[in-house]
């Protein structure tokens, strides 16, 4: 009886699929097609490192993510418009940020036609990956849960931005 038992979850256990394995094929053929596509602007990965902060390289060519509470553009209040720190594409207005309590900068809309956008299983779950259209930067997530008018979060890494004021 304790054999058939043990037989029976030994043949369960190694005859489940695994999800997992999946999601992370999924995300390497995700990260493939990012990488994959053509942008406007196109650089080597040196030349990539050249240019931007081991800060910026990281987040905005490896998909990384900074710290929460991190970044000083968190409680910038100022009239403006953050750019990507890539290439300086327009990719979020100040009138449309809001403190989302999450650690990062948050806004509600996207300046349209300047974020691209791909899904990603990095943490086991689906997301939506948000990228500069003009370079292929990453830039963070999209969430549905944030405030009127869109309802949406876009949650972004505030080293792959830069604010330039208007006042």
């Amino acid at each position: 009886m304790k054999y058939s038992m043990l037989l029976t979850i030994l043949v369960l256990a190694t005859s489940c699929k695994g999800f997992s394995q999946e999601k992370e094929a999924n995300s390497t053929e995700a990260t493939a097609q990012v990488d994959k596509k053509e942008y406007a602007i196109q650089k080597t990965e040196a030349e990539w490192k050249k240019e931007l902060t081991d800060a910026e390289f990281y987040v905005l060519r490896k998909a990384a993510t900074e710290n929460p509470f991190t970044s000083p553009l968190l409680d910038n209040k100022k009239e403006g418009v953050y750019v990507c720190a890539g290439c300086d594409t327009p990719v979020f207005k100040s009138n449309t940020k809001f403190d989302s309590g999450t650690g990062w900068p948050s806004f509600y809309e996207e300046i349209e036609g300047n974020v691209a956008y791909d899904v990603d299983y990095k943490i086991g779950y689906k997301r939506t990956e948000e990228h500069c259209a003009t370079c292929g930067g990453h830039l963070g997530h999209v969430f549905e849960d944030g405030p009127a008018p869109t309802g949406e979060r876009h949650c972004i890494n505030g080293v792959a931005l830069k604010f330039i004021a208007t006042k």
